[in-house]
């Protein structure tokens, strides 16, 4: 007669027609259970089925579980076959303990610290996107009372709202009256130095924790823009498995759609055109030059996920292909056809 063998998460059992000959359970512990629930899960074998399978004797045995399936258990068994864990003293509540733990330690285990530099750069851009607007908007009502001085926005913002916020300041004679309206200007101007100020702190903290995150990707690129890639990527551990093509256009996703439409040509770069060998090179040599820094960049996030030390040479061999890049000039490119669009391409399939 054909023995089966049933695991489950609180142990393994042998049983002949439906009836248990041999128990294992596991220990009534949640710590020992969401162990063996990863083992589990990662097709390994707990130590109670070894021990069932070492104390079941000769015959042949019959599994539904494709890990245990060998020399000496083949594939198929009863599926009605169960076993009841309050037979063995194991509550529900035991089993949503032990399965607690296994999210836990698959979060702890998951979990990328670059989380935190990823929302430093998302508010970064979300506090450029506010200063913008606030800015223009203290620089335009100063405006109402005197004329300012003509210069880069951010700098007649910042001047406008210092001259705004101090206390001392009065309106000039074509300035608001009520003194609510003055209080109101005072307020907004004091807002806007803040979020400058907030956002001097958060590119500084992202300056800090860069080297310490990503040391070899900082050295390459800078501690903004390789904060920007990496957030860009959805974390230090994916863009560690990226492709350098794909790192060469991240941040210019829309163009890339758009090239797939056949409404553009390919991009170049993305967030790559920020550094300053690719942003001060003539247009042509742009793309070879943030092909190269790619590259460079795909080894410099997988050292950094290893926990490598720092290599300067990453950083020596990009400045010298930039070199040979430049030194090459603008060489023509001899015309080529382009690809047709993909929608197009499935239409004359």
């Amino acid at each position: 007669m054909t023995a089966e063998i049933v695991t489950t998460w609180f142990g393994a059992f042998l049983l002949r027609d439906r009836r248990i000959v041999t128990a294992c359970p596991a220990p009534k512990d949640a710590d020992a259970l969401a162990e063996r629930m990863a083992v589990r899960r990662q097709g390994g074998r707990t130590a109670e089925e070894d021990a069932l399978l070492a104390t079941a004797g000769p015959g042949p045995l019959e599994s539904r579980d494709r890990r245990l399936v060998g020399p000496t258990v083949s594939f198929g068994g009863d599926p009605g076959a169960e076993v009841d864990p309050h037979g063995f003293g194991f509550p529900p509540e035991l089993f949503r303990a032990a399965v607690m733990a296994v999210a836990e330690r698959s979060l702890t285990a998951e979990w990328d610290p670059s989380v935190h530099v990823e929302e430093a750069v998302r508010s970064l851009a979300d506090l450029d996107t506010t200063l913008n607007v606030v800015g223009e908007r203290v620089a335009e009502w100063a405006s109402r009372d005197v004329p300012l001085a003509e210069g880069e926005p951010g700098e007649t913002a910042r001047r406008a709202a210092h001259a705004l916020a101090a206390e001392a300041a009065a309106p000039g004679p074509l300035g608001p009256t009520e003194p609510e309206l003055v209080g109101a200007r005072r307020a907004l101007a004091r807002l806007y130095l803040e979020i400058e100020r907030t956002r001097r702190e958060l590119e500084t903290a992202v300056d800090v924790a860069m080297p310490r995150r990503a040391p070899n990707l900082t050295a390459l690129l800078g501690a903004l823009l390789a904060a920007r890639i990496v957030s860009q990527a959805g974390g230090l551990d994916r863009l560690a498995r990226l492709p350098a093509s794909t790192i060469q256009v991240l941040g210019a996703e829309r163009a890339f759609f758009e090239h797939l439409r056949g409404r553009a040509p390919p991009p170049r770069h993305g967030l790559l055109f920020l550094h300053p060998s690719i942003q001060g090179a003539p247009r042509r040599q742009r793309g070879r030059l943030a092909r190269a820094l790619a590259g460079k960049a795909a080894i410099a996030a997988r050292l950094d996920r290893e926990g490598a030390p720092v290599r300067p040479e990453l950083k020596g061999d990009f400045e010298r292909r930039a070199r040979a890049i430049r030194a090459a000039g603008d060489r023509p490119r001899p015309a080529r056809r382009s690809a047709p669009p993909l929608d197009r391409a499935a239409e004359d399939r």
